[in-house]
């Protein structure tokens, strides 16, 4: 008797999960909640090309988006999914990794799909991670190659000895490619120290002394830098240091060069994979996280014109 009553409690959970997944709205509308860190340019992007995707697939009129915007505090990205998973939607676009990871804090049964997640497994903080998260998280990175970063920088700067790498320590990912990319730029022969602030209030601090002991800066694609390109670019570039950035937005804010991906197709890629998911047709537990497909070495006319610097062939101008 205890071994069916059993089998009976495991059979409710089985299909008190599937009516929780199963939430489409009574008027046939998918509801989609979108939490993002902060508003930029590369994120905003991203966002547009996830709601396009849907669009396209389904047809504006029955996709509901609720998107919200967490002025760059993680905890609002916690009370923002948790409204989600409140309003039982029927899947989270988490945008960026503090959004990814309030989503996975916040339920273990509605699809999470990430973008602008530069790493799943240090964000999660999954060991060994294999590329498919194993739950009801998939997504998309926008994780340019480091070592290539690496080697942009020396390709630009092969005179340089003194590289400062600066960041935003609140973020993993941020923590995660300066290790990185300092790994591969100490094999080219840099010597490289971190400058790592905690938000919008020392970064002029720090960013100051970066300059003062560096001959080139590198910065991760990092959500907080991105957001303050202008105190680096009033500190840098008066100073006469180059800034290798880790993303096209920063670049335009801030850097000489860059390699750059499109957020609107990682957006849209996103997309993609929430329709196969929606429509039955995928398994999120099963879906490996996606990478941008196409990498474009870019740079920044104006400050280089400033600095004196001339880009090598294989460049294009950000427009």
């Amino acid at each position: 008797m205890r071994k069916i009553l059993a089998l009976l409690c495991a059979l409710l959970m089985v299909v008190s999960m599937a009516a929780c997944q199963n939430t489409k709205k009574d008027d046939g509308k998918y509801k989609i909640g979108i939490c993002q860190i902060q508003p930029h340019e590369a994120l905003d992007a991203a966002t547009n090309g996830f709601k396009q995707a849907l669009i396209d697939a389904f047809g504006e009129e029955n996709v509901e988006f609720d998107v919200q915007n967490a002025a760059g505090d993680s905890n609002t990205c916690s009370t923002i999914v948790n409204s989600f998973v409140s309003d039982r939607v029927d899947l989270i676009l988490a945008n960026a990794t503090p959004s990814l990871q309030a989503a996975a804090a916040a339920t273990s049964v509605i699809p999470i799909l990430g973008t602008s997640v530069t790493e799943y497994g240090v964000a999660l903080e999954i060991d060994n991670f294999s590329g498919t998260v194993g739950r009801n998280i998939s997504g998309t990175s926008d994780l340019a190659d480091l070592a290539a970063q690496a080697k942009m920088l020396h390709d630009w700067f092969p005179d340089a000895k003194n590289v400062g790498l600066l960041y935003c320590v609140s973020e993993a990912n941020s923590i995660y490619q300066v290790n990185t990319v300092q790994a591969e730029l100490e094999k080219l022969g840099y010597t490289c120290k971190q400058y790592s602030f905690s938000d919008g209030n020392d970064l002029a601090a720090v960013t100051d002394k970066a300059a003062d002991e560096s001959d080139v800066i590198y910065v991760p694609t990092d959500n907080t830098v991105a957001t303050y390109t202008g105190i680096i670019d009033g500190i840098c570039r008066p100073a006469k240091i180059p800034v290798i950035a880790g993303e096209e937005g920063i670049c335009k804010g801030c850097g000489v060069a860059t390699m750059s991906i499109s957020y609107y197709d990682l957006g849209y890629d996103t997309g993609k994979m929430a329709v196969k998911i929606l429509k039955g047709e995928a398994d999120i537990a099963t879906m490996p996280i996606a990478y941008a497909e196409n990498v474009t070495y870019k740079y920044n006319a104006e400050i280089c014109a400033e600095l004196g610097l001339t880009a090598p062939e294989g460049y294009a101008a950000i427009s």
